[in-house]
């Protein structure tokens, strides 16, 4: 049985910088695309970014395009979310995610789900 585990969330001031880790077990992460979304209250699940099973090539929001990195070490079957610049407008609940098929940007499409680690950016 597969299981995401995110963390590294937190509260944070506007501005300010957090990493997000997702930690799978029961599946080796390098047979999977691996993603980011989150969803704010009242509001649908969103894409935030993709990468691809050997990290070389990723994909972003338009919305954190330039303020977040997608990685992944797949020896240690881990994928981060190193996020700049953090404004009010990113909190959210952060979910990882897995998929075997290539990079997609809408979440009924994934397979695997974490529970989540919430994101709050005070301005």
């Amino acid at each position: 049985q597969v299981q995401l585990v995110e963390s590294g969330g937190g509260l944070v001031q506007a501005g300010g910088s957090l990493r997000l880790s997702c930690t799978a077990s029961g599946r080796t992460i390098s047979m999977d695309t691996m993603g980011w979304f989150r969803q704010a209250p009242g509001k649908e699940r969103e894409f935030v970014a993709t990468i691809s099973r050997t990290g070389g090539s990723t994909y972003y929001a338009d919305s954190v395009k330039g303020r977040f990195t997608i990685s992944r070490d797949n020896a240690k079957n881990t994928v981060y979310l190193q996020m700049n610049s953090l404004t009010p407008e990113d909190t959210a609940l952060y979910f990882c995610a897995s998929r075997s098929l290539p990079s997609a940007v809408i979440p009924r499409t994934w397979e695997y789900w974490g529970q989540g680690t919430q994101v709050t950016v005070s301005s």
